[in-house]
């Protein structure tokens, strides 16, 4: 890691000194952030547009409830692995669709897949609870020691860890050559056979990572919160990370933790002055960006930085 990330990451520690009264609103943004992070990694990097990855999400999420509320395990890690195993393989399974199509139909199956999956769950009430929500939910303390607490320190901590390790692992894999062969494919779909690329298999492993990495992400917000809410699975939230990667910039993994940052305080912000239109200055604020740096504002800096440089 260059300095730069290093004080990035120290800069995640803040909360604990200096805004602990934000700590529950620093783990949903670490949470979000790994979500982000999975959607950058199939948007930004091999190009598959969605606006149905809540989907996965939302599985994770409903996962780990159901573990604990309807079998009795609540210990967290293990939740984690089963929760994204299990949204990986859904994701697979879905991936041999998404390889098949491209643009606006892409656009339109991510979203019916999501839409299909929120209604499903809708519609399972004597499983998910339906609108009320799932119920009964009890996460075990992190190797038996560490409670969540109401002040969220182990949320917060334990959501930071493996949003670090979701980072690493994806960093790895963008850097590989296999993340360059997903640049190639987004870049130019058609001339990647030609040079002997299993273009349509790199898209389907990099969807199923993605999806994996989305599901872990649920199952941290369930556990984090001891709810699971039929929203995990909404087109919004579908819709939100979008933003926030626009807001940061795709194609650049911190520009995914950047944007979710942005995006939860303008939101809490926002909401705190008017809680029925908050959305007009996230709005406001996408408008600028999309104008002024259209490669989000972590591309602007990094052009910058070279202009000067």
């Amino acid at each position: 890691m260059s300095v730069f990330e290093i004080v990035f990451w120290l800069s995640m520690l803040l909360p604990f000194f200096f805004f602990p009264t934000y700590l529950t609103l620093a783990s949903q943004v670490a949470i979000t952030a790994l979500f982000a992070i999975s959607v950058d990694l199939i948007l930004g990097y091999a190009g598959i547009v969605t606006l149905g990855h809540a989907m996965f999400f939302g599985l994770g999420a409903y996962v780990a409830g159901l573990l604990s509320a309807r079998l009795g395990w609540g210990e967290p890690i293990s939740g984690l692995f089963i929760a994204g195993a299990f949204a990986g393989l859904v994701g697979f399974v879905a991936s041999y669709l998404i390889v098949r199509v491209q643009h606006m139909a892409l656009l339109m199956v991510t979203l019916g897949l999501g839409f299909l999956t929120y209604e499903l769950a809708n519609a399972m009430t004597w499983l998910t609870g339906g609108t009320d929500g799932l119920s009964g939910v009890n996460t075990w303390p992190i190797f038996n020691h560490f409670r969540f607490d109401l002040w969220g320190y182990t949320a917060y901590s334990y959501s930071l860890v493996v949003l670090l390790l979701g980072f690493l692992i994806s960093r790895r894999i963008v850097n590989s050559s296999f993340g360059l062969a997903l640049r190639g494919i987004r870049e130019n779909v058609r001339r990647m056979p030609a040079i002997g690329s299993e273009h349509r298999w790199h898209l389907q492993k990099v969807y199923t990572i993605s999806a994996a990495m989305a599901g872990v992400a649920g199952a941290l917000l369930t556990q984090s919160t001891n709810t699971v809410a039929l929203e995990v699975l909404s087109f919004q939230r579908s819709a939100d990370v979008v933003v926030m990667l626009i807001l940061g910039g795709t194609g650049r993994l911190y520009g995914a933790i950047l944007g979710s940052i942005i995006f939860l305080l303008v939101r809490d912000q926002a909401a705190g002055l008017n809680p029925q239109y908050w959305y007009f200055w996230i709005g406001l604020l996408l408008m600028i960006v999309v104008l002024f740096l259209p490669k989000g504002i972590l591309g602007g800096l990094s052009r910058l930085v070279r202009r000067n440089g």
